[in-house]
């Protein structure tokens, strides 16, 4: 929607609450990766694929916690630049950890998205 146009005498006033996306909340927790220390991501669904990028972040060294809807990861623990074959087997969306694996450490061993062949960039 580009445009949303709104007439009438009364004013508007409220607010709203907007749900956690996975699709967002994906990128997210890859991206914490890069700060090298702590990231508090807030309205995160509870769902599968979320999971497992909370397993792959805690299998290369970082720090997950799980408050409700909160996810609060410390990535200055990451020590491992490779993806588990088997995490990044269970979801497509595994292959985000490229782009941020490759800026922090210079290199990382993942297979590619739903456990195909494994490969190593630099």
């Amino acid at each position: 929607m580009s445009k949303l146009v709104i007439s009438g005498g009364a004013r508007l006033q409220g607010e709203i609450e907007v749900e956690g996306s996975k699709n967002a909340v994906l990128p997210i927790l890859a991206a914490s990766l890069l700060n090298g220390g702590e990231s508090i991501i807030r309205n995160c669904p509870r769902l599968r694929d979320v999971e497992v990028m909370i397993g792959i972040l805690r299998r290369i060294g970082c720090s997950v916690k799980v408050e409700g809807d909160v996810i609060i990861v410390n990535s200055a623990g990451l020590n491992e630049t490779r993806i588990p074959v088997e995490l990044a087997a269970e979801m497509r969306s595994s292959i985000i950890f490229l782009g941020p694996m490759l800026a922090r450490c210079g290199c990382v061993t993942i297979s590619y998205p739903g456990g195909c062949v494994t490969f190593r960039a630099r």
